[in-house]
C-alpha cells in the first residue's frame, strides 16, 4: 500500500509539472509571437508625437524659440532639427521621455520640420539609419577591392545618375529594409560616387494612388509621406513627379 501511494503521489507532481511546464511553454511561445508580430509591421508613434508636439507649442510661446539641438548647415533636411527632450522635460514642459526615444535607449529620435512656418513633431527611424550606414560602409568596402566598382544590381541606371544596390553582391541581404510607412521591402540606391541613400518611391506612389489630386509642378513629393504619417523619410533624395511616377533628384 505504501509503495502504491507513492506511486500515486508521484504520478501526481509529474502530471502537475508536467501541466506547468506546458503551461509556461504556452506563455513562452505567446511572449515571441506578440513580440514577432509587433515588428512585423509599421509602428504607431503618434500619442508620442502629440505630446511632444503639444510641448514644443508651449515652449515655444513661452520662450519664442524651438528647443532643438543645434546641427550644422550639411545635416540633410529630414535630420537636422532634432528636439532636445531632455531640456523639455527639465523644464517642466514634458512629464516623461517616451521609451521609444534614443534618450531612454529607444529607437528613434523625435525631430521637427517645417521649422520656420509650421513646426511640426515628426519621428526619425534609427533602424533605417543604422541599416543605410551598413550599406554605406559594405558599398565602400567592395569599391576598394574591386578597383573603384559599384555593386549595383544591372548594368543600366534604375533612375538618372542613381543604381539600385545588390545586396547579394554586399552578401547583406539580412539588411534588407522594411519600409516605415508601408513595411513592403524598399530597394537602396546609390550615385555614382556610391553614396547610398532609401528608394521611398513605393511608398510615395502608394499616397499619390490614395488621393485624388495628383502632385503639382516641381514639388518634393517627400512631404507626400510627411503629411500623412509621423515618420520622416530619412536618408532619402527629394522626388519629383515625372508625369507617371516619382523619380528621385539626384542634383
Amino acid at each position: 500500500m505504501v509503495k502504491l501511494s507513492f506511486l500515486k503521489q508521484t504520478c501526481v507532481r509529474s502530471a502537475v509539472l508536467l501541466v506547468l511546464l506546458m503551461f509556461t511553454a504556452s506563455l513562452l511561445s505567446g511572449c515571441l509571437y506578440r513580440g514577432d508580430r509587433q515588428q512585423s509591421g509599421p509602428v504607431s508613434y503618434m500619442e508620442s508625437v502629440d505630446r511632444i508636439q503639444r510641448a514644443l507649442d508651449r515652449f515655444q510661446d513661452d520662450k519664442g524659440i524651438l528647443p532643438i539641438i543645434t546641427a550644422g548647415e550639411e545635416t540633410p533636411r529630414y535630420e537636422k532639427y532634432r528636439i532636445d527632450l531632455n531640456q523639455l522635460k527639465r523644464e517642466g514642459y514634458l512629464e516623461e521621455i517616451p521609451a521609444a526615444a534614443f534618450e531612454q535607449g529607444g529607437s528613434v529620435y523625435f525631430l521637427v520640420i517645417d521649422e520656420e512656418t509650421n513646426p511640426t513633431v515628426k519621428v526619425m527611424d534609427l533602424n533605417t539609419v543604422q541599416k543605410v550606414n551598413d550599406i554605406q560602409r559594405k558599398v565602400v568596402t567592395y569599391q576598394s577591392s574591386h578597383g573603384g566598382a559599384l555593386p549595383h544590381e544591372a548594368a543600366e541606371e534604375t533612375y538618372p545618375g542613381l543604381q539600385t544596390v545588390s545586396l547579394a553582391l554586399l552578401q547583406a541581404e539580412s539588411l534588407a529594409l522594411p519600409s516605415v510607412y508601408s513595411g513592403e521591402t524598399l530597394p537602396y540606391l546609390m550615385d555614382a560616387e556610391g553614396q547610398v541613400y532609401v528608394d521611398y518611391a513605393f511608398d510615395m506612389m502608394q499616397a499619390i494612388d490614395q488621393s485624388d489630386t495628383p502632385p503639382q509642378g516641381d514639388e518634393d513629393l517627400r512631404t507626400w509621406l510627411t503629411d500623412r504619417s509621423a515618420f520622416v523619410p530619412v536618408k532619402s533624395l527629394p522626388y519629383r513627379w515625372n508625369g507617371s511616377e516619382p523619380v528621385p533628384d539626384a542634383g
